[in-house]
């Protein structure tokens, strides 16, 4: 794969969309990979038990998708400086989450930042901002 560079990219550039599908599995995958055990990210009992709709994904594995989402955009050669994401809505098993986002700025010092957004089937999840580096 080819990384972009700082010359190819100009601001409101849109990145290709990606569509995540949210499984049971990927959810607890995800919580045991980042070593997260609470139990709202792979028991549903107790996640509804807790006030949820039912268990939901960690903000680690959402960071995980956003950085993939980028880098996945950007290239091998690109070196992520800066996450800046919030929460909102749920990413509840059975759904799927759009991630869409667009080159916000381009810097002098060679930093270029990007707007991001995963989406559900009932609101944002994430949004937020990356700040990266291209060659």
């Amino acid at each position: 794969m080819k990384s972009l560079t700082y010359a190819e990219v100009n601001e409101g550039d849109e990145l290709p969309p990606l569509d995540v599908p949210i499984t049971r599995t990927a959810i607890v995958a995800g919580a045991i990979a980042s070593r997260d055990y609470q139990d709202v990210h792979h028991d549903s009992e107790l996640a509804k038990a807790r006030g949820s709709k039912d268990i939901f994904m960690n903000i680690l594995t959402t960071n995980g998708w956003v950085g993939r989402f980028v880098t996945d955009w950007a290239g091998p050669d690109a070196v992520l400086k800066k996450v800046a994401i919030r929460l909102g809505a749920p990413n509840y098993p059975d759904d799927t989450m759009l991630m869409t986002g667009r080159v916000k700025s381009k810097g002098d010092d060679g930093l270029v930042e990007v707007e991001i957004k995963g989406e559900n089937s009932i609101g944002d999840h994430v949004t937020g901002t990356v700040t990266l580096v291209l060659p």
